[in-house]
């Protein structure tokens, strides 16, 4: 074990998919793949204020004590460090920039469809099915949805029962209740940084909760529509929320869970209105309307399993054994995303790049990258 400190930064480096480099120390990246968060920071730091003060972010990733490795923390720590504040536009415009590259290449972009089948022959993926009935040929199969939906779309004897089990048996991350916020006209000034409030004297262990310590901490961030705006128009503020709350609604669909569900949103956005007042006395006053969205509302969007903020939880514990591959016994069978790699929109990006040298190889990602230049 490498007992050598090493810095965040020096953390991600190590990491190729990160540093897009051929050269980062993958000893480095293993060995704080195996130490938690809380471990590593209560190690070099003594005063327990700062220990908690570096930690705060960790809402980002669902991060919890003596479970979330290090290497976790520091990717998406630099990665902020290194990033813009804010993507005027809000990821929407992310998502249309990528549609827009793809149909540029001559690809299509199709959406208000699900895919329901992977079709199998006796050794490869063959086709796509959705539930308008189309049927799409493939020679590639690339799933960037949660491992456990993909599985559950094969139904061939090329994923074997084993596997099934352990992609079926990892635990998710926590989900969130979030109340998403329209201001009055220019009565909220821009705040170009997120807030983070804690009401417990640890930062640890706000996913457990019961009914009179919920909220445990926020999340408050400002929208940026536009560059260099003075004034913000919308935000939003969440808080974790397990899916055992609205598990009465399970098998529901937005829009149609009924009046108790819609009461138990606004009991729910009140009190974590209270919570942002306590941190920012008046922000009701400037409020016009807002929306909610449960573990629930996640599901049915990202079709992750128990509205999982982050896909699968990653585990200090399981390393290796708890590892999803972006390879699968399908040879033509990909998987993509947060759960291949890190969680959120670097684990999205650093996902993708290892399934595409699955594809090309990574040095010639790296070649068309350029980045040795």
């Amino acid at each position: 074990m490498l007992w050598q400190r090493f810095s965040v930064k020096q953390v991600a480096a190590s990491s190729p998919l990160h540093s897009l480099s051929r050269d980062a120390d993958l000893n480095v990246f293993a060995d704080y793949q195996t130490q938690s968060v809380d471990r590593v920071i209560d190690r070099i730091i003594s005063d327990p204020l700062l220990r908690q003060v570096l930690v705060g972010t960790l809402p980002l990733y669902a991060g919890e004590k003596g479970t979330t490795p290090f290497a976790t923390h520091a990717l998406i720590a630099d990665s902020y460090d290194q990033s813009a504040s804010r993507i005027v536009g809000g990821s929407a415009t992310v998502a249309n920039a990528l549609a827009d590259v793809i149909r540029s290449r001559g690809g299509q972009v199709l959406v208000g469809q699900q895919a329901t089948q992977i079709v199998c022959d006796d050794t490869h993926a063959t086709a796509v099915v959705t539930s308008n009935g189309e049927r799409y040929e493939a020679d590639l199969v690339i799933s960037a949805i949660h491992p456990a939906s993909t599985v559950k779309l094969v139904d061939s004897h090329l994923l074997r029962p084993a596997y099934r089990r352990r992609i079926a048996s990892y635990r998710n991350t926590t989900s969130s209740f979030t109340v998403y916020l329209k201001f009055r006209k220019e009565s909220v000034q821009y705040m170009n940084h997120n807030l983070y409030y804690y009401r417990t004297p640890t930062v640890w262990n706000c996913e457990h909760y019961d009914a009179q310590s919920w909220p445990k901490f926020l999340l408050y961030m400002h929208f940026c529509h536009e560059e260099n705006p003075t004034y913000a128009e919308t935000g939003e503020v969440l808080t974790y929320m397990g899916v055992d709350e609205v598990n009465q609604w399970l098998g529901t669909r937005v829009g149609r869970r009924g009046d108790d569900y819609e009461d138990f949103k606004r009991r729910k956005a009140e009190r974590l209105l209270d919570a942002l007042e306590e941190e920012v006395p008046g922000i009701r006053d400037h409020i016009e309307t807002y929306y909610t969205s449960t573990p629930l509302t996640y599901l049915d969007y990202t079709g992750v399993p128990d509205g999982a903020m982050y896909g699968i939880a990653k585990d200090v514990n399981l390393v290796g054994m708890g590892s999803v591959s972006c390879r699968t016994s399908i040879p033509n069978l990909l998987l993509a995303g947060q759960c291949v790699t890190l969680h959120g929109m670097m684990g999205v990006l650093a996902g993708s790049l290892l399934t595409c040298a699955e594809v090309l190889t990574l040095d010639e990602v790296f070649a068309q990258l350029k980045c040795d230049e």
